[in-house]
């Protein structure tokens, strides 16, 4: 049997925990600021944040790539400053992701602050609690199940990223090939073998990440 590089796999995982991690901290100011914010402003970004749902990745792929070129703005910037270079390199897979698999973290976020009570807030606000500390203490110990939602839907998302990371990365090997791009390589190569390891293995993270979600959400709603 042909032999398995596991070195996709690795990397893989590695840039959905970051991109998954990095994302969380973003979307969940971002998430109960929208929810906050008039309309003229909400949902014109909402819309753009749900832009890589609709895009084609090829394309979503192709304005990154001239985004993070050295030669443009703002990659030029980014490499002027940080030193980094986001073509074809893993710190622009980790911005690509994040743009990717945004719409999968804000949008459970959202519908997890709209769902709750309004209550919440009103109470917590004749107390004297600042907004960051409604949020904080109030609406996020309430909102587990949206929040583990965002969590897992944007960590299994990234796992299967391909034609944007192709475009980024540009699958230089030992450098920038993720396990679905391996897959494709394989496959490609009549090796089936490799194929269905790497393919097999995706499959099972991706389940076991959404049998988690399942088993804690039931515990939460077992708890209330």
């Amino acid at each position: 049997m042909h032999s398995i590089d596991f070195g996709p796999l690795w990397l893989t995982l590695r840039i959905a925990l970051i991109s998954t991690a990095i994302l969380f901290c973003i979307c969940l100011p971002l998430a109960f600021k929208l929810t906050q914010s008039r309309p003229w402003l909400r949902y014109p970004m909402q819309a753009m944040a749900n832009l890589p749902l609709v895009l084609p990745p090829t394309v979503l792929g192709f304005y990154l790539l001239l985004l993070f070129s050295p030669e443009r703005l703002p990659g030029a910037w980014v490499k002027a400053v940080f030193h980094v270079t986001l073509a074809f390199s893993q710190p622009g897979l980790v911005v690509a992701s994040i743009i990717f698999s945004l719409p999968f973290m804000i949008n459970p976020m959202i519908s997890g602050f709209e769902s709750l009570p309004r209550v919440l807030t009103e109470e917590a606000t004749m107390d004297g609690a600042t907004p960051w500390q409604i949020m904080a203490h109030v609406l996020i110990p309430n909102m587990r199940p949206a929040l583990m939602a965002g969590i897992v839907l944007t960590f299994c998302h990234t796992l299967g990223e391909f034609g944007v990371a192709l475009m980024v990365g540009g699958k230089i090997p030992g450098k920038t090939v993720l396990a679905s791009m391996a897959v494709y390589d394989e496959v490609e190569s009549l090796h089936y073998g490799a194929a269905h390891v790497y393919s097999g293995i995706l499959c099972v993270l991706a389940l076991c990440c959404l049998l988690t979600i399942f088993l804690l959400n039931r515990k939460g709603h077992r708890a209330l």
